[in-house]
């Protein structure tokens, strides 16, 4: 889980934070971020810009000190399980090899807790046993085994940090986010979050859907477009 979220990535939000981003606006939920590198930054990063208060969170929390200095007094730096008792909701990007051991490490903390999950298996990264559950099993149920007790959902997992950076708040249309999740609150949640991200939501269906728009499979996974060209997209 260590941190590799750009510094000019960090000026960039950071700028539009300052210039136009919301201060905590009511009802807006806290988020813990368990992985603070290009993609849990990236999306921690325009979570802060829509008024969220985000906790990012790594096995290293001083290696986060600049980076939350620069996205302003609405992020922090904390632990994993300091991360999982801030949220409302949780966000997780970090090595898919990492699962199992957060899990039991935090198994009671994570009980009840929605679980937007943009992990994804590696082989080089991860090694083959994992990947080969992930892509037998299909990674939406995979993930839900190794963080089990969580209202998860599969989300910001099909795209790059430097396409979340650009492509955010764009004009409509803007840019489509497959989902899968079981719980209904928590995908409605997800959807709310990928909305405040800058981008449109597409439910594809349960969490077994996530095969639609997971790595190594035909579907969705590194498209790009609307709301109605990945409907379209996940449908074939």
């Amino acid at each position: 889980m260590r941190q590799s979220f750009t510094r000019r990535t960090i000026i960039a939000i950071a700028g539009a934070v300052a210039l136009g981003g919301p201060a905590f606006a009511q009802g807006k939920r806290p988020i813990g971020i368990i992985g603070a590198g290009n993609i849990g930054g990236t999306i921690g990063a325009l979570w802060v810009k829509s008024g969220h208060p985000v906790m990012f969170a790594t096995r290293n929390p001083e290696e986060l000190k600049d980076m939350v200095a620069g996205l302003g007094p609405l992020a922090k730096a904390g632990t994993v399980a300091e991360a999982i008792k801030f949220g409302s909701a949780l966000f997780i990007a970090v090595p898919y090899a990492a699962l199992p051991q957060i899990g039991r490490d935090n198994k009671d903390a994570l009980k009840g807790k929605i679980m937007l999950d943009a992990c994804n298996a590696v082989p080089a990264r991860d090694g083959a046993a994992i990947v080969q559950e992930a892509d037998t099993n299909g990674i939406g149920m995979t993930s839900q085994k190794y963080l089990p007790g969580t209202r998860l959902v599969r989300a910001f997992n099909t795209l790059g940090a430097k396409v979340f950076e650009t492509q955010a708040n764009r004009p409509a249309p803007r840019l489509a986010i497959p989902l899968a999740g079981d719980d209904a609150e928590a995908l409605h949640v997800a959807e709310e979050l990928v909305r405040d991200a800058g981008f449109d939501p597409v439910v594809a269906g349960g969490l077994d859907s996530a095969k639609k728009f997971q790595q190594r499979a035909p579907g969705a996974y590194g498209f790009q477009g609307n709301a109605t060209e990945l409907k379209a997209k996940l449908a074939s």
